[in-house]
């Protein structure tokens, strides 16, 4: 089954890091990429922009309306995420402990299981 692990920190913790704080957590994350990878469960991973980048499309009653911005209630913000392929939920819980510790600070990662949906006449992977 695949899951899709949240990642969530503090923006402007991470945001303040020099390049080489930056490239230095990259790294320890290309560890455990790198593994997941030739053991076949890693899927796509994505590290997403700022929020001060971000667009909410808000449901409503009649016409959606769209937000520039996030609007979360929290400290943290969606960073990226990823897909991995993995038999059982402590597998997951296993490897988000080592993104845990391979990204320093606060934050925290949310596992969803993962619904493959193909578009109609979308080819199938």
């Amino acid at each position: 089954m695949q899951y899709a692990i949240l990642c969530y920190n503090q923006e402007d913790v991470v945001g303040a890091w020099t390049k080489e704080e930056d490239d230095a957590v990259m790294a320890r994350l290309m560890v455990v990429q790198d593994r997941l990878s030739k053991q076949g469960k890693l899927g796509p991973v994505a590290r997403l922009l700022p929020t001060t980048s971000a667009t909410t499309l808000r449901k409503t009653a009649g016409e959606p309306m769209v937000i520039d911005g996030p609007f979360a209630e929290t400290k943290e913000q969606f960073l990226g995420f990823y897909v991995v392929n993995c038999d059982t939920l402590d597998e997951v819980i296993e490897i988000a402990k080592e993104l845990a510790i391979a990204n320093p600070g606060v934050g925290s990662y949310e596992i969803r299981p993962v619904g493959v949906f193909f578009a109609r006449g979308a080819p199938e992977q």
